[in-house]
């Protein structure tokens, strides 16, 4: 059933041009088409894909809209704002980051947003036996 298919993640962006450069040339994402609606797609890993699909301002969500698993969190947050990605810090009574870092059970995470408003995550699992 669903679980042997490939899936596409859709996010809304108001400029897909403009978000289609943050993906290719920020994040490193590789184009695969643009749809007949304006709809860039994205090859992500596994065969699964990254659709960034054109909506009006303000169709952007308030959450997380899609976490990237990474090996080497401070690496992979060293390289984006190499490249001039900012990552947000978060300073809550239930929710703190330190070097952008947050510690949440079983793994750690950081944020940012795209050219949109998209809010993107970074997350790097814990290693259960440490």
């Amino acid at each position: 059933m669903l679980t042997a298919t490939r899936t596409t993640t859709m996010l809304p962006v108001e400029d897909p041009e403009r978000a289609g450069r943050f993906y290719a040339d920020m994040l490193g994402l590789k184009p695969i088409t643009t749809t007949e609606d304006g709809t860039r797609i994205f090859a992500l890993g596994q065969g699964d894909a990254l659709g960034l699909r054109p909506a009006e301002k303000g169709a952007q969500s308030r959450q997380t809209a899609i976490s990237f698993e990474v090996p080497d969190l401070e690496g992979e947050i060293a390289e984006l704002e190499g490249k001039g990605v900012r990552f947000e810090d978060y300073d809550l009574p239930d929710f703190k980051t330190t070097g952008h870092i947050a510690v949440m059970g079983t793994e750690r995470a950081a944020w940012f947003t795209d050219t949109e408003g998209n809010i993107l995550c970074l997350h790097e699992l814990l290693d259960s036996e440490a």
